[in-house]
Formats: structure tokens, sequence, C-alpha cells
């Protein structure tokens, strides 16, 4: 999976990466589901002694265009997981107080402990993607932002925290489909806002902020990968597979009991 990373100051052009692509795994569909399943029960375990260790800490960004499936991913990737030492932050815009703050302000409480997975939903990106595109800070403070994002995530590294940056990539063609999906289907169409629209008239604006907050801030100790997301079943396969790797190199250790436990029979 190491064709989706993205490599510090890459020239990137979104536009030149197939949305729609699933090269990395050569069977279809039905193979691809049976192999998340045997992933997601390596992720159970691995995850369960994540916790047991309390060592480790890992952190899951996901971020992607409207209808990308952030939480398609959250669903199908983590579906096994325990809850207990699992925590899911949604991101969404600030409040008063908030803004009052630094833009990391409301992001340092939300990360992982020690033997804790977390995934935002959104995330400190936003800072960098949403706040350029609508021209809510002035261009000189959301560019010091990439510097502060990298010092952050450095901090978050040097400390213990695996960092893992997730961009579901979907081409438009493929957004128009899900959007116009979602409007049309009364179960889903909670989940539409006209702003989807209006975002939606931004894309290249957004595809030029997503290059560049990529290409500044993919680092090896924090590194961004690009998943082809217009399939999903591909999407998730890629997450999870590149969470499954990433954790077994973590060697985790299930710790002893704290007690001499020879001898015990239950009755």
């Amino acid at each position: 999976m190491n064709r989706y990373f993205v490599k510090p100051g890459a020239n990137l052009d979104l536009a030149k990466f197939d949305a729609g692509s699933t090269k990395a795994f050569k069977g279809g569909k039905e193979e691809a589901a049976a192999r998340l399943q045997e992933l997601a029960g390596k992720l159970e375990v691995l995850q369960e002694a994540l916790w047991a260790e309390h060592k480790h800490k890992v952190l899951v960004v996901l971020q992607g265009m409207d209808t990308s499936g952030k939480d398609g991913t959250i669903r199908h990737v983590f579906e096994g997981v325990n809850p207990l030492g699992v925590d899911v932050a949604a991101f969404k815009a600030p409040t008063p107080e908030e803004l009052d703050h630094d833009f990391l302000w409301r992001v340092h409480p939300q990360v992982p402990g020690s033997g804790e997975l977390a995934i935002f939903n959104r995330s400190h990106y936003e800072d960098v993607l949403v706040a350029r595109v609508r021209n809510l800070v002035p261009e000189k403070v959301w560019r010091r932002r990439y510097r502060q994002i990298v010092d952050f995530e450095r901090l978050l590294a040097e400390t213990g925290t695996v960092v893992l940056k997730f961009f579901l990539h979907i081409d438009k063609d493929e957004q128009r489909k899900r959007l116009q999906a979602r409007l049309d289907d009364p179960a889903k169409r909670w989940k539409f806002r006209r702003g989807d629209l209006d975002d939606r008239r931004h894309w290249d604006d957004y595809m030029a902020a997503y290059e560049e907050a990529l290409s500044r801030t993919s680092r090896k100790r924090a590194p961004w990968f690009i998943v082809p997301s217009n399939r999903k079943w591909y999407r998730n396969l890629v997450v999870a597979t590149i969470l499954v790797k990433a954790l077994e190199t973590l060697d985790i250790k299930i710790p002893e009991p704290e007690e001499d436990l020879r001898g015990i029979v239950i009755d």
C-alpha cells in the first residue's frame, strides 16, 4: 500500500489520481469482503492488545469531500473493535468559545491516551481547507498553520502516538451520484444540506487546498495516504490493510497478570 503514501513535498495533482482504481487488489468485491473480514478479526485482536498493554497510542485521521465515505469507513473498518479504548471525534464548525482560542485548542483534548485508538472524522485540517476556501481567515494565517500542524503531529509522534491520515478520494461525478442518491432516499435525506452543493461549486478550490495540505504535512511519522474511494469496498480494504500493518509493526505485548495465578481452579 506504499503506492498511496504521499511523499513530503510532492507536487500533487489529484486530477491524475484515479479515484476508481482497484489496482492493489487482484480480486473483486466478494473476495474483498472476505479479506476485510479477515483484517477486521486481526484489528479486533490488535486493538484489544493495544488497550491491555496501555503503552502505544493510535490516531486515525479521515478527511475527504462530502460523501467520500468517512462515516462508512468507520462503520465497516472498525465494526469489530471494542468500544472500550476507541473514541471517535467529529469536528464540525467551531463554536464561539473555540474560535476564541488557537485552532488546535479543541483538537488536543481529543487525541488518544495510552492504549487508546482515536478516529477523527474531519480534523484540524479543516483549518487549512474550509478556512482557506471560504476565506474564513487571512491567507497569512492559514499558511502558518501548515507548520503548526507539522509541529503538533511531531509532538504526538514523539510522545508515542502512531498517526495515520487518510484522504478518501472520490471524483466529482461520483460525488454527484452519491449526493443525488442521498437526496432521493428518505432514510438518508437528513444527511443532505444545501451547503453540500455550495461546497461542490468550489470543487477545484478544495482540490487545490487538499493538494497543498497533503504535500506540506505528510511525514513518515505522520503520513498521508490518498485512498481511491469511488469503490466503497476498496476504500475500506485499503484503510484496513494500512491500519493493521501499522499496528502489527508495534509488536504489542499482552501484559502478564499482576498476581500469581498458578494453581487457581474455578469450581
